[in-house]
């Protein structure tokens, strides 16, 4: 199993005046990567920010914080070579937003970016399936994507448990109500990528729970591992 435990908090639940100071203080607190939503009032109703956010964080930062570029846009494409250059690492495009996955996965890696895939609660698991052989991440969404703040979906881990049985060394990605509460059923089901937003910006105490959130990921990496 070549796949590991990582937490990477949403940086959009975040004080966004202090963006960059808040992204050092998430990796000061051991996160793994930084989850940056990019919404385009298209896709999702919403709009976050775009690719000169990502470079002056890149700047800001420095090279080191693995940048998850999750965009929640219409078209995808438009955006590979902008968030390229801006110091993205990896970028997570929807299923739904393009008609032409193949060419999109190909224009990211030949970017210099790792790639994500993810897809919406409606989207069933089996259309992801053809690409998942030459994507980096799969992403579960665990909520509608486009706000923040709403109720985790269990069912949806039917998916990842679908994925991790499929694809046993993929990176699985869950987004969208995750936290201390929700993070064993995550875990079981296969998920080794943890996004979770306000459960760590809004805590006292992010440093414990991203060590808690990576914990139980890591014991149930190792079950499977054990059971096999």
């Amino acid at each position: 199993m070549a796949y590991s435990a990582k937490i990477g908090p949403s940086i959009l639940n975040s004080d966004l005046a202090c963006l960059g100071s808040e992204c050092t203080r998430m990796m000061d607190c051991g996160a793994d990567y930084l989850h940056l939503d990019v919404m385009d009032g298209h896709f999702v109703p919403n709009i976050t920010f775009g690719h000169p956010v990502v470079e002056c964080l890149r700047n800001q930062v420095g090279p080191e914080p693995f940048f998850d570029l999750h965009m929640m846009v219409a078209r995808p494409e438009q955006w590979v070579r902008p968030m390229a250059a801006a110091g993205a690492d990896q970028y997570t495009f929807h299923l739904e937003a393009t008609s032409n996955v193949g060419n999109l996965i190909k224009e990211i890696r030949e970017s210099g970016m790792k790639v994500g895939l993810a897809i919406k609660p409606n989207t069933t698991v089996e259309e992801m399936a053809p690409w998942a052989g030459q994507i980096d991440m799969a992403l579960v969404m665990t909520v509608e994507p486009g706000f923040g703040g709403q109720k985790f979906m269990e069912d949806m881990m039917t998916k990842v448990s679908w994925l991790r049985s499929q694809f046993p060394s993929l990176d699985i990605e869950v987004d969208g109500g995750v936290g201390p509460d929700t993070i064993h059923k995550c875990a079981d089901a296969g998920a080794n990528m943890i996004v979770s937003g306000s459960a760590i910006m809004k805590s006292d105490d992010p440093r414990s729970v991203i060590t808690l959130l990576r914990n139980v990921c890591a014991e149930a990496i190792q079950k499977r591992s054990l059971d096999r």
